[in-house]
């Protein structure tokens, strides 16, 4: 299974459309946030199921603030992640995740991508795909793959110039 997640596109989706047909065909798409009305865009162009939760810039959206959901054996938290002080560090967000008996927390806001464990909880963020904030400031996205085991790998994709 290869899922593609992304973050922080701001209304600004030709990124996410190359990419979108670079990585391709994907089995999930999921949105972490910040989309800014291009909710059907990003629905309707994945071509499979996706998920999405409302950052703090989708104001005028009936998009859920968070989602909970199982991908494979793995129990996913999605959210934007700007309630949980990830700009000042992620182990607000960790915690949260440990308290709440999820696998997974993928986040956006920061604009900055990570893939980080703390025991049996991984974080993502997969950055942002138009205004990323990182050294370097390379767009940037995250492949998930479940293997033929079902056992989850995560690989940072930037996009260069």
């Amino acid at each position: 299974m290869k899922i593609l997640i992304v973050s922080d596109t701001h209304r600004r989706n030709d990124t996410y459309l190359e990419v979108l047909k670079k990585v391709g065909p994907v089995d999930m798409v999921i949105h972490c946030g910040d989309i800014e009305g291009s909710e059907y865009l990003i629905e309707e162009s994945a071509g499979c199921p996706v998920e999405m939760v409302r950052g703090n810039n989708d104001f005028f959206t009936d998009l859920p603030a968070e989602k909970e959901f199982f991908i494979g054996k793995y129990k996913v938290w999605l959210t934007h992640g700007h309630h949980y002080y990830v700009s000042m560090r992620n182990s607000f967000i960790i915690n949260e995740a440990h308290d709440r008996g999820v696998d997974i927390v993928l986040f956006g806001h920061t604009h900055r991508p990570v893939i980080e464990r703390d025991g049996d909880v991984w974080a993502v963020n997969p950055g942002s795909l138009t205004y990323p904030r990182q050294e370097g400031r390379c767009p940037s996205f995250v492949i998930m793959e479940l293997d033929r085991n079902g056992e989850v790998h995560f690989t940072i994709n930037y996009i260069k110039d």
